[in-house]
């Protein structure tokens, strides 16, 4: 099947070709027909699978229909996305320009830890897409700079993660701000009973897609695990690196204090590394990952902020430096790489201490993942565990197990520190490519 016979406008065609995509994903062929025909979606795939243009494609052709020459009414923003994270946002902006590009559609993005009042300017002229975190579209809605009356589409994206963050205050007090009448759409990366009952609460007689069951893994992506000694790790991933010849991997740690310090002694013995995590400015945070994709940076040291979202073209190797707390981060950790047809390789550094999140990984994915003992690197026998050091909760997190406060924090849950504003709309800036729906091994989401 061609993106043609699933009904989309020779713009958008001629935009996937230009990209070097031919056919579509399974959740595009099932998600743009029932978009394109104005049902409510409830939506999950294992990531990597391409849901960004599963409902950016459909979404961009009904703007399209709308002749703006015509209208002689106020312009006002026609579809709202909402993303956890602010990674997660931009990209999903860059992707509407991308595969908008010969489309007279205008978008833009908002998130938080950013200068406010260049929004509030954008938000003076035409938006028929925002992408906006919920936190920093609430600080607008507050200072009545934002309308949303004309909105006839809201995607959730990343719902799961949503919900995992405390979002779910911050979304109920979006809701009633827009009108009844409109078409919901909900992605998620599985289907929790917490996600069913969200849905329940939002979408209308929904169709439901699920192209691979609830928390599994890219059959594309081969898992290792080496078990060794906590204060070995870093060496040994050091020899792997250093070894197996890897010039670009992203190693996951638990806390943001173990991601700067890896970074940090990485740097110091050659092999060039930093850390993204929500301390980091947002500057800092788009350096790092800029030259991380440009394959300037040898080793991105990342938390569970960057698990999801953060699409990198043909990422080869992720390390689970440390096992998360959380088994379904496992999944989404692991599905940086592999993407959308692409082999690649996950290696999970596990010590005595983690053997038990080992075991609730093993239980979630239902399957037992190959142990592989490095020559020099025997775990001692031993060993006794020592209690594991777990990442501090977000806001949204303290808040919704206090059951006070609210869950809104203006500055979004990543991090407080003001930075640069990112270019989010206009021509003639630099743009990163935009996720990739299918071809070629890509980043689609």
């Amino acid at each position: 099947m061609s993106f043609a016979q699933l009904g989309l406008c020779s713009e958008l065609v001629r935009a996937l070709d230009a990209c070097g995509y031919t056919s579509p994903t399974p959740i595009q062929r099932e998600a743009v027909p029932a978009i394109l025909s104005g049902q409510d979606l409830l939506a999950a795939a294992q990531t990597g699978t391409g849901k960004t243009a599963g409902f950016m494609l459909p979404l961009l052709q009904r703007l399209s229909q709308y002749d703006f020459a015509r209208s002689n009414s106020k312009a006002k923003i026609r579809a709202l996305i909402l993303t956890p994270t602010r990674e997660l946002a931009a990209q999903v902006e860059e992707a509407a320009k991308e595969y908008g590009q010969f489309l007279d559609i205008r978008s833009m993005v908002m998130f938080g830890g950013v200068n406010i009042k260049p929004q509030i300017e954008r938000l003076n002229k035409r938006v028929d897409i925002l992408v906006a975190t919920p936190g920093r579209l609430l600080d607008h809605v507050s200072q009545r700079t934002v309308d949303l009356s004309g909105v006839e589409t809201l995607i959730l994206d990343e719902a799961d993660r949503m919900l995992d963050m405390g979002f779910i205050r911050d979304i109920r007090r979006i809701l009633p701000l827009l009108p009844a009448n409109r078409q919901n759409l909900l992605f998620s990366a599985t289907f929790s009973d917490e996600i069913k009952t969200l849905a329940a609460g939002i979408l209308k007689n929904p169709l439901s897609i699920e192209v691979a069951p609830r928390n599994t893994t890219a059959g594309t992506i081969s898992q290792v695990v080496h078990p060794v000694d906590r204060e070995k790790k870093r060496a040994l991933l050091e020899k792997l690196i250093r070894e197996g010849n890897w010039e670009q991997v992203l190693v996951f740690t638990r806390t943001k204090h173990g991601a700067n310090r890896l970074a940090e002694q990485l740097d110091k013995n050659g092999i060039p590394a930093m850390a993204i995590h929500g301390n980091k400015s947002q500057s800092a945070r788009e350096r790092a990952l800029g030259e991380f994709k440009a394959a300037r940076l040898r080793v991105l040291v990342a938390t569970d902020i960057a698990a999801r979202g953060i699409d990198i073209d043909l990422l080869p190797h992720v390390v689970n430096y440390e096992l998360p707390t959380t088994s379904e981060d496992y999944v989404h950790r692991i599905g940086r790489t592999g993407r959308a047809g692409a082999d690649g390789e996950a290696v999970s550094l596990v010590c005595v201490d983690e053997l038990k999140l080992l075991a609730d990984i093993e239980k979630l994915i239902k399957r037992k993942l190959p142990s592989v003992v490095i020559e020099g690197f025997e775990p001692d026998p031993n060993a006794k565990p020592e209690p594991l050091r777990k990442p501090m909760p977000t806001q949204q997190q303290r808040n919704r197990n206090s059951g006070s406060g609210n869950a809104h924090d203006k500055h979004n849950p990543v991090t407080k520190k003001p930075a640069h504003q990112a270019p989010s709309t206009g021509t003639g800036q630099a743009r990163r490519p935009a996720p990739r729906p299918q071809g070629k091994p890509s980043t689609s989401r």
